[in-house]
């Protein structure tokens, strides 16, 4: 299986379209595809690896909310008190997906790192070293 920019780039932009109501997560996605679109093989292996945490993180938080949306009441008003507390739901689930991801998480972000970088060609710290 083999997992390149594209298919994170057709994810993300899958998740945006998805959530356009919500210019939160639209601009989170946005986001993320300017930073996996700024990857290339003069990357570090750092960058890779911020980019990849992030991108589980999201993904994390993504599974989160829809999860919440099958416990919750969708006949909600639209009133302020409501987009509030939607505004404040939505930090707490970020919070809850970087905890998830700092405690238990990490194995996507490795397989993805793995298979990027050999994608990319994105040599490693030592790597470098011996070429300047």
């Amino acid at each position: 299986m083999s997992m390149n920019m594209t298919g994170i780039t057709s994810m993300l932009n899958q998740t945006a379209s998805t959530n356009a109501s919500t210019n939160a997560n639209t601009a989170k996605a946005d986001s993320l595809k300017n930073s996996v679109a700024g990857l290339s093989s003069n990357s570090t292996e750092e960058e890779l690896k911020e980019v990849l945490e992030d991108f589980e993180s999201y993904f994390l938080e993504q599974i989160i909310k829809k999860m919440k949306d099958t416990f919750t009441d969708d006949d909600k008003e639209s009133s302020v008190a409501s987009q509030y507390t939607d505004t404040f739901m939505d930090y707490a689930i970020e919070d809850v997906a970087d905890m998830l991801l700092e405690e238990v998480g990490g194995t996507m972000t490795q397989q993805l790192f793995e298979q990027m970088k050999r994608n990319y060609n994105i040599p490693t710290v030592e790597e470098k070293k011996t070429t300047e």
